[in-house]
């Protein structure tokens, strides 16, 4: 190891960061007492509103896999496509928060089932990725060109295993 390695935290301080904001994220949504919601004419209405938002979030994610594609170059890419990715990313996140916010307040943290499992921990996954990503961004060098991709991917895969475990499953389950 090179000297001056451990002293220029190139990947590993945002790394780090991101895994301290999942972990922050589950330990609140699992000690926290979830507050539940109003009725089941309420609960229904709400569930629908963030499935709809999800999906949108979805929809936001597929157009910051398209651009990505394009900006590293493996589509066509065209002058505004980088103004693209980062306004579908921003839209993204706005969108999840309300999302991200009812779920860690009204229900927190459950393993009441494995899809409830796996939900509870993508979404923790998704906002330390986000942290890793945003921190990311700002810091010079090579190792940008092949971590950003690297954490692009894993908050794509997040968004879709979210959705998959939430708005597919209500969709499937209680209809449109």
């Amino acid at each position: 190891m090179r000297a001056g390695t451990l002293r220029r935290p190139h990947v590993w301080l945002p790394v780090v960061a991101g895994v301290g904001v999942a972990v922050a994220l589950g330990v609140y949504g699992r000690l926290h007492d979830p507050a539940g919601t109003s009725g089941i004419g309420d609960a229904l209405r709400l569930q629908s509103g963030k499935v709809w938002l999800a999906t949108a979030v979805l929809l936001f994610a597929v157009v910051q896999l398209i651009s990505a594609l394009s900006m590293y170059g493996a589509l066509p890419s065209a002058p505004w496509i980088a103004t693209v990715h980062r306004w579908s990313g921003r839209v993204a996140v706005l969108l999840s928060l309300p999302i991200a916010v009812h779920c860690l307040y009204a229900l927190g943290f459950s393993s009441a089932s494995l899809r409830v499992l796996v939900h509870s921990v993508l979404g923790c996954v998704f906002y330390g990725a986000f942290v890793t990503k945003m921190l990311l961004i700002s810091r010079p060098g090579d190792t940008r060109a092949w971590v950003l991709p690297l954490v692009g991917g894993l908050l794509l895969t997040a968004i879709t295993g979210l959705w998959l475990t939430s708005s597919l499953w209500f969709f499937a389950t209680v209809g449109f």
